[in-house]
């Protein structure tokens, strides 16, 4: 099959027209052209490619073991270096997790003997959540085939173009907020 190509000018997108958000923008345009859809171009591709990486993000994880929150955590521990340690506040600040999910996803990981709580010495207010022996072992195992399928998923862009990507997807999301 041919591939056809909208005008970039005309659509703002110049991707091959057999992609299904192509057809939905079409759709739209033909019986509504009074509407400016072409956001939906980006939000409907970006949205599609979310679900698509979360489904290879997973698969490597599960090869590991782990759920993607689960390294996330474990990476968030381990990458601030030692002690490997923080309090949950300092989590949830420096991760991807919400403040609510975190007392449980702790709980949990604390169960697989990935880490542990500790009172401080001088503060007996503060726990610090430690990244145990057996939980470096295994965000260190996943890491590098995590970081190898971020980077085959990015085959398709040229170096230039994964700092583009980046630096829009950025300024994207520093713009996006509710309506007032």
């Amino acid at each position: 099959m041919r591939r056809k190509y909208f005008n970039v000018k005309t659509y703002g997108y110049t991707g091959a027209m057999d992609d299904q958000v192509d057809r939905i923008l079409e759709q739209w345009r033909r019986e509504r052209p009074d509407v400016d859809v072409s956001g939906m171009g980006v939000i409907g591709r970006v949205s599609r490619l979310a679900v698509a990486l979360a489904v290879e993000l997973r698969r490597v994880f599960a090869e590991h073991g782990l759920e993607e929150w689960e390294f996330d955590l474990l990476a968030t521990l381990r990458r601030h270096g030692a002690p490997f340690r923080l309090t949950a506040g300092q989590l949830v600040a420096a991760s991807m997790v919400t403040g609510g999910a975190v007392t449980n996803r702790i709980d949990r990981l604390e169960r697989r003997g990935y880490v542990r709580r500790e009172r401080d010495d001088k503060d007996g207010r503060v726990v610090w959540v430690v990244l145990t022996d057996e939980g470096r072992a295994v965000v260190d195992a996943a890491l590098p085939d995590h970081a190898a399928n971020e980077l085959r998923m990015l085959e398709a862009l040229s170096p230039d173009e994964r700092a583009q990507l980046a630096a829009l997807a950025s300024k994207l999301h520093a713009g996006v907020r509710p309506p007032r």
